[in-house]
């Protein structure tokens, strides 16, 4: 019977061969996937993967719309969960006896289907956030350090990132560099998943109110999630974390200082990325006591020495970004320009105005595959005889087949309009999670610093237009919480 089947199976042409055996291992991959229990783990992680990437959307594929729309609300709860415990600011007690000399140790760190950098900073003085230099656009990592004479960086807080190819200008959350507030986007009242550092160094993750960390004395920040660790405990204890793997890029500080910096590549042959435990075990493992995540995706790169020692994911390398934090000999006589300030509106690109993404649409254009015609066959001829008469009939004419390229369509530009907004109240204000999507880390307290300025002005605000879960970076990460208020620009 089974050498019947096999000697019927050879029997078939190898086109029908292939689509058979296609048909087979399509079957019993599906069969695996959706009937089997480890087969719906692997749908839940792959679902996971792709939430955290700029197509949540298809996560429907794996687990259906119903069990997609669930499992990002539970991502979301779970980080608002560990963003409720205050920060012990005490825990940090700094070595202040170590030389200048040692500044900055990268090291290569690599897992089983990742690789990366890890960048030791042992002042955290040094460390300040610097933003692009001119209007309208973002800045790459590698063009902020030589612009600056910057020893290292990474990237820093999200943006608006339409068609995953926006400017990289239109921030998302909180941006302040030098102690002052260059963008934000919510209220002084209104608490923002925030990154940042005071005017001591110490390093500062959580969900704060403008009010609350210019009482901390926070001087650099930007907005980004989620807290893994939280005043030594790690905040994730079973599960990989529920983001999948991804490009990341991670910042955590141990309790005599020093800061880490830690970015893995992803979406790639030689590296596929780190799921969210791995990076807080890695940080466990340095004695880490507060942690969190920046920005990854396509926008994860660490740049040393003037050189990109990462591997970004994009197909066009680095991307434009609008915040990075950087590390300095002299941080003190660094200064970052305002190119916010002034600004009505913020236009924050898309594919209509990338200029990498418009030169290869332009290429394809003026280059498109050629045409292969179809071979005519051969009509062989035979004398007829009259028994043969008319049942020698001719081919049609071979069809040729038209394999023009397809350009896409531009992204519609944005539109912004500007509204008013207050820079936040000298009183500070406790803040608590107010159910925003997204994730961040907890609230803290502690003494305010001297000659920070809390005065009330009105100003005028850029607002970027943003739409539910598309369109936000990014990319190795769930889109941070939709502005429930008017960006605002720091006044003068």
């Amino acid at each position: 019977m089974g050498s019947s089947i096999l000697e019927h199976f050879r029997s078939y042409s190898w086109l029908k061969r292939t689509f058979l055996v296609i048909a087979v291992c399509t079957f019993l991959s599906s069969s695996f996937l959706f009937l089997t229990p480890p087969g719906g783990y692997i749908r839940e992680y792959l679902a996971k993967t792709v939430i955290t990437t700029q197509h949540r959307d298809w996560a429907w594929i794996f687990v259906g719309a119903e069990r997609r729309d669930q499992m990002v609300l539970e991502m979301q709860n779970l980080t608002e969960i560990n963003s409720v415990e205050k920060q012990d600011l005490r825990a940090v007690q700094f070595n202040k006896n170590r030389s200048r000399e040692s500044l900055v140790k990268v090291e290569d760190i690599s897992g089983q289907l990742w690789k990366g950098k890890k960048m030791y900073v042992y002042d955290p003085r040094t460390i300040r956030v610097v933003v692009p230099a001119k209007q309208g656009e973002g800045e790459r990592i590698t063009s902020m350090v030589e612009r600056t004479g910057a020893v290292a960086g990474v990237n820093g807080g999200g943006f608006n990132d339409p068609d995953g190819l926006g400017n990289g200008f239109a921030p998302i959350g909180a941006i302040m560099s030098g102690g002052e507030i260059l963008y934000t986007d919510q209220e002084g009242s209104v608490p923002q998943h925030i990154v940042g550092f005071t005017k001591e160094g110490t390093l500062i993750i959580g969900k704060y109110t403008i009010d609350e960390l210019l009482k901390l004395g926070v001087t650099d920040a930007v907005s980004f999630y989620p807290r893994v660790i939280a005043n030594g405990k790690p905040l994730i204890t079973s599960g990989d974390g529920g983001w999948g793997r991804a490009p990341r890029t991670a910042v955590g500080q141990k309790a005599d200082g020093t800061v880490i910096f830690i970015v893995i590549d992803g979406r790639q042959t030689h590296s596929v990325g780190a799921t969210l435990k791995e990076v807080q075990d890695l940080f466990l493992a340095d004695d880490v006591i507060n942690a969190g995540f920046l920005d990854g995706g396509a926008s994860s790169e660490m740049v040393y020495n003037d050189e990109l020692i990462t591997k970004p994911s994009s197909r066009y390398g680095e991307r434009r970004l609008p915040s990075a934090f950087l590390v300095f000999d002299h941080p003190d006589q660094v200064k970052v320009k305002n190119v916010w300030e002034g600004l009505k509106t913020i236009d924050p690109g898309g594919a209509y105005d990338h200029p990498e993404f418009l030169k290869e649409q332009a290429n394809k254009k003026a280059n498109p595959p050629k045409e292969t015609a179809t071979p005519k066959p051969t009509t062989s001829t035979k004398p007829e005889s009259s028994s043969e008469a008319g049942k020698n009939g001719t081919s049609n004419p071979p069809s040729g087949t038209d394999h023009g390229t397809v350009k896409p369509s531009p992204s519609t530009k944005p539109e912004t309009s500007p509204t008013p907004s207050t820079k936040p109240s000298p009183s500070p204000t406790t803040g608590t999670g107010n159910g925003n999507t997204g994730t961040g880390s907890g609230t803290g307290t502690g003494s305010s610093s001297p000659g920070t300025s809390t005065s009330s002005k009105q100003s005028p605000t850029p607002t970027p237009s943003t739409s539910p879960n598309q369109g936000q970076t990014n990319n190795g990460n769930p889109a941070l919480p939709s502005p429930t208020a008017a960006p605002t620009i720091k006044p003068e």
